[in-house]
């Protein structure tokens, strides 16, 4: 090596940020959806059993949306919103909504891990059900947190539809 070379040669040992997933997403990143960025400023992960599941809760302006994310047979993504739906427990086999009819799909109850703004929620138990529209196009989301049941609703995308930029290491 040259003089130069050694002298302008910096090492730059810094970390740097590692690829993000739809199941690896943080608390911080940026996520870009439907020519709109969001920042990430919460996460849930859902344990029920030996299954996981994570909710990433999105900020742009005032504007709050949900991002599901689960490995089943395959990635599973969805978009969600949250709704004012009347709805106690025990949860209906159907819900209407907006003139449709949603049929229950699935329920349970997950143990909580809380991050961000939603480190709260950590340790809650969530008991849980997903509806779905005979097309299985929209779905509908309740999520009891203490004597509270909210409702969600969202539909799938692919993983294509979204870019993740880390905001961390």
């Amino acid at each position: 090596m040259g003089l130069f070379s050694s002298i302008f040669s910096k090492k730059d040992n810094k970390p740097v940020p590692k690829d993000r997933t739809p199941l690896s997403i943080k608390v911080g990143d940026i996520l870009t959806y439907d020519l709109r960025d969001f920042e990430v400023v919460g996460k849930i992960t859902y344990r029920d059993g030996g299954y996981e599941w994570f909710a990433y809760q999105l900020l742009e302006g005032n504007d709050t949306l949900w991002l599901s994310a689960e490995m089943d047979d395959e990635l599973e993504l969805g978009i969600y919103k949250k709704i004012q739906l009347p709805v106690s427990a025990p949860y209906p086999k159907q819900l209407e909504y907006e003139n449709k009819t949603f049929h229950l799909d699935e329920q349970g109850t997950a143990r909580i891990i809380g991050e961000g703004r939603n480190a709260n929620l950590q340790g809650l138990e969530s008991h849980y059900a997903e509806y779905a529209d005979e097309g299985e196009e929209r779905f509908i989301s309740l999520e009891s947190w203490g004597t509270e049941v909210e409702a969600s609703i969202g539909y799938s995308i692919a993983a294509y539809e979204i870019k993740i930029i880390a905001g961390s290491f």
